[in-house]
């Protein structure tokens, strides 16, 4: 049975080379079709797996005859179709922090809201104390509204000089400048100077509440569901400014205190925060890996083939924010809010007054309505608001708001007045939150401390601005000119967030 077997195989001898050393290579059958790989090297007379060429190559082709060890990778050549493009740029994607990761992030929120609260304090108490103010100095409403218009410069003048600052010091150190800055001011005011130095002082409490805002928009802006993070960061200034006229009105009108004396408790406020700020953001560049400048220039910056090249200096990345039209659009319609806003709620008294002959003893609770409505809509309304989506909601908020404003101009009745202008101040309240995170999605994360702190600093001017306006108009024509005002600025407000470009959410 082998025997048979074996005879259907015919047994040849291995062919040789032509110089007679050693077997040569396999040929192909004859009716074997060569396969050719674009990709790498071939000539008919070598095997498949010969032409692959191992390891990688850094200076040039590899050398005839030279071999590479196996287990590298496949290297690149000029004629590969799929490795011949250029390799493309890696983007680095920072992990997105939350409000207990890490748990330090507790405590720099809980200073963020502090210094917002203190805010509150500083800006809703003058409503409160002009009054005295006037008659401690004997001066009119026209010399008492300077301390309205040097705040507003404060805010101004902060915004070329935040960004260097936080660049060059640190988030830390920034916060407790800001702090020191407005401790200066309520030491100056508690000491009852001459009015030119209480104006002097309101420009460095500008200053300073101009830097800590900057600062923990950013924060706030850049975590975990950070629609409800700024919510409540600004719902702490509504509650501020809540309690600071219900404050000052019972220690100066029932206590008979000293008008200064109230800014004994905001200066108490500002040296806490400054030691509790600095503690918890000391090392918070250190977590994120966020160099700081070591002289008043940019780092030299990497790039991918090139030389190291300098960035511009920090005056000039403010200019760059300013003129960018997310900027411009966004200090626009915080410019017409914060006017709106602080409009209605100095002026809102004198018309329920004069137009709607209310009792002042009981229409001066109607303001504290007004903020504390703000302060639940910052609290209860920025997470539906998140829900929802940033940008419809805002639209529906400040058409809500001016129907109510116009319910308050038309509809002559006190208590119905009263309960829509909260109303009102129930809408806006999340409007600035919801337009904050706008805004940050829109910027590039190395200008959004330059561009937050000028679209924060003509917010404030514009909450000096239109309600010094309002007051001019009022003494010609009559309190009524606050709800035109108002409602116009909601219209400036519609048109700017039209025309702010849509950006795509950031995945959280």
């Amino acid at each position: 049975m082998t025997s048979h077997a074996l005879a259907f195989f015919e047994v040849e001898s291995s062919p040789t080379k032509d110089n007679g050393e050693g077997p040569a290579p396999l040929a192909a059958p004859e009716k074997a079709f060569p396969r050719v790989y674009h990709s790498m090297p071939h000539s008919p007379d070598e095997i498949e797996l010969d032409s692959i060429q191992w390891g990688q190559r850094l200076n040039g082709p590899v050398e005839p005859g030279a071999t590479t060890p196996t287990g590298y990778q496949t290297p690149r050549v000029p004629n590969d179709v799929e490795m011949s493009r250029p390799a493309s740029p890696v983007q680095e994607v920072a992990a997105l922090q939350s409000f207990s990761k890490p748990p330090m992030n507790r405590f720099r929120m809980s200073a963020v809201c502090l210094m917002n609260f203190t805010n509150g304090l500083n800006d809703s108490a003058p409503g409160a104390l002009i009054p005295y103010i006037e008659k401690h100095y004997n001066i009119g409403y026209a010399v008492v509204s300077l301390i309205f218009v040097t705040n507003a410069i404060g805010f101004v003048t902060a915004a070329f000089f935040v960004d260097a600052i936080r660049a060059r010091f640190g988030r830390a150190k920034t916060l407790m400048i800001s702090q020191a800055l407005m401790a200066v001011g309520y030491v100056a005011i508690v000491c009852t100077p001459p009015w030119p130095v209480v104006v002097a002082s309101f420009f460095l409490l500008g200053l300073g509440m101009a830097f800590n805002l900057a600062i923990g928009n950013v924060f706030a802006a850049n975590l975990h569901n950070n629609t409800a993070m700024l919510g409540a960061m600004h719902g702490s200034y509504g509650v501020g400014g809540t309690i600071a006229p219900l404050i000052a009105t019972a220690m100066v009108a029932s206590g008979g205190i000293l008008w200064s004396r109230y800014y004994f408790l905001v200066m108490g406020m500002c040296i806490f925060n400054c030691a509790f700020a600095s503690w918890s953001f000391w090392h918070y560049e250190a977590e994120l890996g966020l160099p700081l400048l070591t002289s008043h220039e940019q780092t030299a910056s990497r790039t991918q083939n090139g030389p190291q090249t300098k960035e511009p200096g920090q005056m000039a990345n403010m200019l760059k924010a300013f003129r960018t039209r997310t900027v411009l659009l966004g200090a626009l319609f915080i410019f017409a809010y914060q006017g709106a806003e602080v409009s209605i709620s100095g002026w809102v008294i004198s018309f329920l007054i004069t137009a709607r002959d209310g009792n002042p003893a009981s229409i001066g609770y109607v303001t504290a309505g007004f903020w504390a409505g703000i302060t639940l809509g910052r609290f209860l309304l920025s997470h539906p608001a998140h829900k929802i989506g940033e940008k419809i909601f805002v639209y529906g908020a400040v058409v809500g708001a001016a129907v109510f404003q116009l319910l308050v101009w038309l509809v002559p009745n006190v208590i119905g007045n009263a309960v829509a202008v909260s109303i009102v101040g129930l809408l806006l309240g999340p409007v600035y939150p919801c337009a904050t995170v706008i805004f940050t999605r829109a910027i590039n994360s190395k200008d959004q401390v330059s561009g937050l702190s000028v679209i924060s600093a003509f917010g404030s001017s514009g909450g000096a601005v239109a309600p010094f306006t309002t007051g001019i108009l009022a003494q010609v024509a009559g309190t009524f000119v606050l709800h035109p005002i108002a409602i116009g600025l909601f219209g400036v407000m519609m048109v700017c967030w039209f025309a702010l470009p849509n950006v795509r959410k950031r995945t959280e």
